[in-house]
């Protein structure tokens, strides 16, 4: 399994102490041996590697990576340029393009966005092969609920977007005031209609952002 190495190591620390960390060490890494798991075990921390906590100026929550072959690389809502956009992608960028103006690329590698700040943190960061949610449970959300927390005392502003349900409960580890917590339905197919369209989050945290002096997001993905 892949380490973390930059500055969020200080504040993640403690998690590879407790308990349940070794559980889930010794659970995943058996998984690796006897399955088919996702994404490569190289890549399971790439939203941390990526985005630096210090860099850090929205998060977008994700449940647990795609489970289809070739899809997940570490990045909620991402999958590598020559994989087809999935579906709650596609309608991220009808959104993007209906708020924002961004034309609608051929490719749905948002690694772009990272590399700007925005932390696409799925809340479990394994899952089997074909087999969607099938590592929850296992001790991934309380190390993802700790660098949530790590996010939220942040002494500066920071914006989350909070879509769908399970990402609306992580609302409780957010008590900090400085930060924006925007929420909506998922944008899947099955919930995307009924409010995720028309929410204009990408233009509200711009607007959040440049308010605090905060240089905003360059949300268009380019075509490849």
């Amino acid at each position: 399994m892949a380490a973390i190495s930059n500055d969020w190591l200080v504040p993640l620390s403690g998690e590879f102490k407790k308990p349940y960390y070794k559980e889930l060490y010794y659970k995943v890494r058996e998984e690796y041996q006897h399955y088919q798991i996702f994404p490569d075990a190289n890549d399971i921390f790439n939203a941390f590697d990526f985005t630096p906590l210090s860099k850090v100026k929205v998060v977008i929550l994700g449940q647990d990576p795609y489970h289809n072959n070739g899809q997940a690389h570490g990045l909620s809502f991402s999958v590598k340029p020559e994989v087809e956009i999935p579906p709650s992608l596609v309608n991220i960028y009808q959104e993007l393009h209906d708020d924002l103006g961004c034309y609608i690329p051929n490719n749905g590698y948002l690694k772009k966005w990272a590399d700007q700040g925005v932390l696409l943190l799925n809340t479990v960061l394994t899952v089997r092969a074909h087999n969607a949610n099938s590592h929850r449970g296992i001790g991934w959300e309380q190390f993802t609920d700790a660098a949530i927390r790590a996010v939220n005392d942040l002494d500066r502003p920071v914006v989350f977007m909070l879509w769908g349900r399970p990402a609306q409960s992580k609302k409780a580890l957010l008590n900090n005031p400085q930060h924006l917590i925007l929420e909506a339905p998922h944008p899947s197919p099955l919930s995307a209609y009924r409010g995720f369209f028309g929410c204009r989050h990408f233009s509200q945290a711009n607007a959040f952002l440049e308010a605090h002096q905060i240089s905003p997001i360059d949300w268009q993905i380019e075509n490849v």
